[in-house]
């Protein structure tokens, strides 16, 4: 959590990677919000109320009914986490959470928030249903892991908050999405995850945790069911953990056909209804008519709507509903940095890269153009066709334009004088033959997932396996042999294995590009002819075989979420396998030197006891350790390096993982220049969940402590320790 005064720009160092203002400088406050709902709840007719609580799917996403006793409007909430959807090409399609969070950069992923914000305001949008902080990716063929920001709960937490934090500080409700445990898509609608008490709690619960702290405005439940409830009526989960535990001060709203009753989902939580299957409306008036449904449950569901609706101050001069408005401004800006900065850069032997001025270069494969049908030709990029930008399903938005990488490659190169051959065509015989006597040889791959109700090539949503698509592997392996000086890039939604490809002697490079929007080929070209050095690391971990990852796909209806806390790299660290290229991972243009740890603390061991405050109780909040270093860059080249701390747990807790993502830095050195990264821990970074007393714990003992450039590259080791255990 490097400490650093919040700054958006991005050329400026990071900001505090754990840092939440939890007041999001917004005014009124939530009290006060609180107050002027009770007021207008006072105003309303039973008619009134239950419009508010049941939205129709026109013109937006989701339109609840208008109040006129109290001046409250039709509430807009629309798609998607990425930018507006239906919007005609007038709204940015931003980077998808995955590329954001291989950036591990706040100050980034904070603008993306707040530009995406902007937008949705200047349209006259409420609500924008996003960030996503559930599908945390423990299963890499997950579909729509893509959407969010990474497989550990720590980084998703932190881009989470700041996600949040940007869309509200400008103006616009976060619906942060899916609650809880949504983690594949096959069986999404009957599938039950079991998960026990401490893994939900360290795992899946930890970044809803970060963003009720920066206040987010609703969370959205998903479609799957919690230990055999349905998690948009599940009120251990709904009204228990998320309202009582974490004090959520928002609503809580149904995914799209995520309701399965009128008086459950009522009593157990739910504060806005799914817009499909008419379950509230009439329902529901009937329901409180009858007494099923106390009048103080649906007051309670109206008051906390009016009270995000006033804490965003949304009922003083909100724009009217524009879907189509044209609110792009320069945001592609950071679409460009965002792409840019979360490329990760895999291989690099011989330093081929970046390229200098090379006389000729062969572009292949299908992805290195756009989809010939026309960019938005497939609805919610429900194809893989050309370039691959983002996945498919409702988490998507329509490109405003889409600079491929062969055009970008080609608008360069026609400067320097390089002559550049096209083979937009996966068929490995045409590739090679285009590769033959080239100076260098891109090939761009891809592998694609998105949403259940969409099959793209076979793949109901979630992927098959973890090959690159058409033909990937046979792909570059037939250029390879032909080019010695091959360059693989790679748009993918996940990880994929790339043993075949690392197998071909001709393969010099590896471009991990992610998933880049419409600035694909902008963000490429800055890395490859390094006008930017690579400083995106790997939000996740790649495995040499598929079977290497704790889980796979369920086909039944239960997913008994049997790896508990050992997911990702915590699997890996735990069973000591070998990956192929660890979560954290990313070369860079240059070298970076760590030097002089220290390390202290304040902690005292024992249970949180704080009062209740949006996030769970205040103590776990607060700050009680402090961790520096030295970090250098010692090449020749302008760069960023992601700094990152793990712990250790000491003897005296539970089992748990050998080590925990619990800090990180980027920092942007000149050559030569030294900087200190300083990292604040929280309680509830040193702390694990206690099943028997129901609280977070501080162990007592000796917390290792590991900085480095990877969960593997570890460059520093210290301790912290607690002071005299003190336990309530």
């Amino acid at each position: 959590m490097f400490v650093l005064s919040l700054l958006l720009a991005a050329t400026t160092p990071i900001a505090s990677a754990g840092s939440s203002l939890r007041d999001s400088g917004l005014s009124p406050s939530w009290a006060e919000a609180y107050r002027k709902a009770d007021t207008a709840v006072a105003k309303l007719s039973l008619d009134d109320k239950v419009g508010l609580v049941t939205p129709h799917e026109n013109p937006c996403t989701g339109n609840t009914s208008p109040a006129q006793a109290i001046g409250y409007p039709s509430l807009c909430l629309k798609d998607s986490p990425l930018g507006i959807t239906d919007a005609n090409g007038n709204a940015t399609a931003f980077t998808p959470g995955i590329m954001a969070g291989s950036t591990w950069d706040v100050n980034l992923i904070r603008q993306r928030g707040e530009f995406l914000g902007e937008e949705s305001k200047a349209a006259g949008i409420n609500a924008q249903l996003g960030p996503v902080a559930g599908a945390l990716g423990k299963i890499a063929h997950a579909g729509r892991n893509w959407e969010g920001f990474s497989v550990d709960p720590y980084l998703q937490g932190i881009a989470v908050a700041h996600t949040v934090e940007g869309m509200q500080g400008a103006g616009v409700q976060a619906v942060t999405k899916h609650f809880i445990a949504n983690e594949q898509e096959l069986n999404r609608e009957t599938i039950s995850s079991n998960v026990n008490d401490r893994v939900i709690h360290e795992l899946y619960l930890w970044p809803f945790a970060d963003a009720v702290h920066s206040n987010t405005a609703a969370v959205m439940c998903s479609y799957n069911k919690l230990n055999s409830t349905w998690a948009c009526e599940d009120d251990h989960s709904l009204n228990g953990l998320l309202k009582t535990e974490l004090g959520f001060q928002g609503y809580v709203i149904a995914d799209w056909g995520a309701q399965h009753s009128t008086e459950k989902s009522a009593l157990s939580g739910l504060d806005m209804a799914s817009p499909r299957y008419g379950l509230w409306g009439a329902n529901l008036t009937t329901a409180v008519s009858t007494g099923k449904v106390p009048v103080e449950r649906l007051n309670d569901m109206v008051r906390r709507i009016l009270a995000s609706w006033y804490f965003l101050n949304q009922d003083e001069n909100y724009p009217p509903v524009n879907i189509t408005a044209a609110v792009r401004g320069s945001h592609e800006e950071n679409v460009r940095a965002v792409a840019r900065d979360g490329i990760v850069l895999l291989r690099n032997k011989g330093n081929i890269l970046p390229l200098s001025k090379p006389s000729s270069l062969a572009v292949i494969g299908s992805a290195s153009v756009p989809n010939p049908d026309g960019y938005n030709s497939c609805g919610e990029r429900a194809c893989n066709k050309g370039a691959l930008g983002m996945g498919w399903g409702s988490g998507t938005a329509d490109y405003p334009y889409f600079v491929s990488p062969h055009d970008a490659i080609k608008q360069r190169a026609s400067g320097e004088g390089t002559t550049v051959i096209l083979s937009a065509t996966d068929d490995p015989v045409e590739g090679a033959k285009a590769a033959q006597g080239k100076d260098a040889a891109i090939v761009v791959i891809t592998s694609d997932s998105g949403e259940e109700y969409i099959t793209v090539e076979g793949n109901h949503g979630d992927r098959n396996n973890l090959d690159p698509w058409h033909q990937g592997n046979e792909l570059v392996t037939a250029v390879a042999a032909e080019n010695p000086n091959t360059i693989v890039v790679i748009h993918s939604v996940g990880p994929i294995i790339l043993e075949k490809i690392l197998d071909s002697p001709g393969v010099k490079a590896i471009v991990w590009a992610g998933l880049p929007s419409s600035e694909s080929g902008n963000a490429l070209v800055d890395i490859l002819y390094g006008e930017t050095s690579p400083s995106g690391k790997l939000p996740y971990t790649i495995a040499r075989n598929e079977s290497d990852y704790p889980a796979m796909i369920v086909t039944t209806d239960n997913d008994d979420f049997v790896e508990g806390l050992y997911i990702d790299y915590r699997h890996f660290d735990a069973k000591e396998i070998v990956p192929r290229y660890e979560f954290g991972y990313g070369l860079s243009y240059t070298s970076f030197d760590y030097s002089n740890i220290q390390a202290n603390s304040t902690a005292r061991a024992g249970p949180a006891s704080g009062e209740v405050i949006p996030g769970g109780r205040a103590d776990l909040w607060g700050d009680v350790a402090t961790v520096t270093c030295t970090v250098t860059n010692n090449g020749s080249v302008a760069g960023a390096e992601v700094v990152q701390l793990y712990i250790s747990m000491p003897s005296t807790a539970p089992e748990a993982p050998p080590r925990q993502l619990r800090g990180f830095a980027k920092l942007r050195l000149e050559p030569g220049g030294s900087e200190m990264a300083v990292f604040k821990l929280r309680r509830r970074d040193l702390s694990f969940w206690d099943v028997s007393s129901q609280e977070w714990v501080l162990p007592d003992g000796s917390f290792g402590v590991f900085l480095g450039a990877s969960s593997r590259d570890i460059r520093l080791t210290g301790s912290i320790s607690t002071t005299t255990p003190v336990y309530a």
